[in-house]
């Protein structure tokens, strides 16, 4: 099932614009607008603060875009209930779909990161092994609220409606957009309860030497915990009906 959907994935359309595309297009304009001197990036050179931003924000394009589509048309179609009738257990298809996100999570990052090393340079790795661990975690807390959210919504139109609802506001004051230190106060609070804002420090902060990235990392075990539950005794509640 798994490399059956992950096949899928790489045919749709909204994967290869949206998902691989807007991150890389992101990265190559933004990352040449500011100056290197710009004070509003924590000490970091933009084109770096960037590179490290865009590969977040592949995370959350895939977990709050593509996946809750995915999931919520199956269910809507019908497709769910045939493998529960072919004996499969309810988790099996919302642990592939995290899978495949997983893997294309990683297919996203490494075109961020390759795109940042031909246009402006690759920034260096200030703590290698933090770096990987948050953004491996990031990417699984992410997968699990984007399964979540899947199977909350009553159909793949409205799993896409929401999910670019709660994903632009996300991107644009988490980090994605402005940098922190030109946005108001106002902002900077509400940035703080927005899911994407952990995934990006937890990946920013020891990437570019600006922070540890613990405490976002402390949210987004959190996350990954209550979202898992939610989707587990989702699926469970769907099987025993």
């Amino acid at each position: 099932m798994t490399l059956t959907e992950l096949r899928l994935a790489f045919r749709e359309p909204l994967v290869l614009s949206f998902v691989f595309a807007f991150p890389v297009v992101l990265v190559l304009v933004l990352g040449g607008i500011f100056d290197e001197g710009d004070d509003a990036f924590e000490g970091a050179i933009p084109s770096d603060f960037y590179a490290a931003a865009y590969v977040a924000v592949a995370v959350g394009a895939i977990g709050l875009v593509m996946l809750p589509a995915q999931i919520a048309s199956y269910r809507e179609r019908g497709v769910l209930r045939r493998f529960r009738a072919a004996g499969l257990p309810g988790w099996i298809f919302p642990a592939s779909m995290s899978i495949v996100s997983l893997v294309m999570t990683a297919v996203a990052a490494v075109l961020v990161v390759v795109t940042a090393a031909l246009s402006y340079g690759v920034p260096a790795v200030e703590s290698p092994v933090r770096t990987v661990l948050y953004a491996v975690l990031a990417a699984v807390s992410f997968v699990s609220f984007g399964t979540l959210l899947g199977w909350l919504m009553p159909s793949s139109r409205s799993a896409q409606g929401v999910g670019l609802t709660l994903f632009i506001p996300m991107f644009l004051l988490g980090g994605g957009g402005p940098p922190p230190d030109v946005q108001t106060s106002a902002m900077n609070a509400l940035a703080d309860f927005l899911p994407l804002t952990h995934v990006l420090r937890a990946i920013q902060e020891p990437w570019l030497a600006i922070g540890d990235g613990d405490d976002h990392a402390v949210i987004l075990v959190v996350m990954f915990v209550v979202c898992t539950s939610g989707w587990v005794w989702l699926s469970q509640r769907a099987e025993d009906h």
